[in-house]
């Protein structure tokens, strides 16, 4: 495996193997390499703990991430279920491929990394041992008025996924509701979802729109701001107040329950006001997949 960008050349005609293996690779450096980013934010972390139990178990994690880096294996037996969040240019000539090399390549990382096989059938159990199935893995898809492809793939446990919820709150709470419900639900996750953790917060919208929102939030590199100001206060806001909570590194006390919260909002119905609150382990595994017109590939 190449550290950092990989880049791939594939004609003027590309061939779907190559989007394949380029999304093979991001699988690989999604759930064996942690980004830089999230990488620097658990050093910092670490550095300002005081507690040992706290100080412990980032050690721990920080010589796991390091483990799995340098042996190019899983940073967590847990290698979740990989979302892909697709932004497609409406002038790419490469979108009739695009489904069937994500499936296929889900199908392939199972088998060479290897990941877990975690899809089963939700009445009988079944597994078909590839993290294939009905509507998986999930695609979100959005048109972009340009020509180039990027896939931005994000393997998600479990365990966080678990403690991810969505509140249909009254608009009469306003901001204080918001931060308030966002607060008390982390404090209630406690050590659940293996802090610390990044959460991604999702207003507006509808329902499905809420958890979405707060899903794409989670990619957002670490140091990242909301080009609003009011939503960049309240990201700033809401992470001192989750992590004044105490519960700290897996639950076990500190000052760091989170290395970040990311917020995005849509417009909303004036009856409604939509939270959805995504919460992501400490392993924030992501990785994208940039593919232009003319058939370059660019893993990073």
């Amino acid at each position: 495996m190449i550290e950092g960008v990989s880049h791939f050349w594939v004609g003027s005609m590309i061939e779907e193997n190559r989007l394949k293996q380029a999304l093979l690779e991001a699988l690989v450096q999604a759930v064996t390499r942690l980004p830089v980013d999230v990488v620097d934010a658990l050093k910092r972390a670490q550095s300002v703990e005081g507690s040992e139990p706290a100080k412990a178990q980032l050690e721990a994690i920080l010589s796991n991430i390091e483990i799995a880096r340098v042996e190019s294996i899983p940073m967590c037996q847990d290698t979740g279920i990989p979302s892909f969040f697709v932004e497609a240019g409406v002038d790419s000539p490469h979108l009739a491929m695009l489904r069937s090399a994500i499936t296929d390549a889900v199908a392939a990382a199972t088998a060479a990394i290897p990941l877990r096989p975690n899809t089963v059938q939700p009445f009988t159990g079944e597994n078909p041992g590839n993290n294939l199935g009905r509507f998986m893995p999930p695609i979100d898809w959005e048109l972009v008025d340009d020509d180039t492809v990027t896939i931005a793939v994000l393997p998600k446990g479990g365990g966080s996924e678990n403690m991810s919820t969505l509140k249909m709150l009254s608009p009469g709470v306003g901001i204080g509701g918001i931060k308030k419900a966002v607060v008390d639900h982390v404090i209630a996750c406690g050590g659940k979802p293996c802090p610390p953790t990044i959460i991604g917060v999702g207003i507006g919208g509808g329902a499905d729109v809420a958890m979405k929102l707060g899903k794409r939030a989670v990619l957002r590199g670490i140091g990242s701001r909301h080009p609003e100001q009011v939503v960049a206060e309240l990201e700033e806001e809401l992470l001192e107040l989750i992590n004044m909570s105490g519960v700290g590194p897996m639950g076990l006390g500190g000052v760091t329950t989170a290395l970040a919260v990311h917020v995005e909002y849509a417009f909303r119905h004036p009856a409604s006001l939509p939270l959805g609150i995504v919460i992501q382990c400490w392993a924030a595994r992501r990785a994208k997949v940039h593919l232009a017109a003319d058939g370059t590939i660019e893993v990073s």
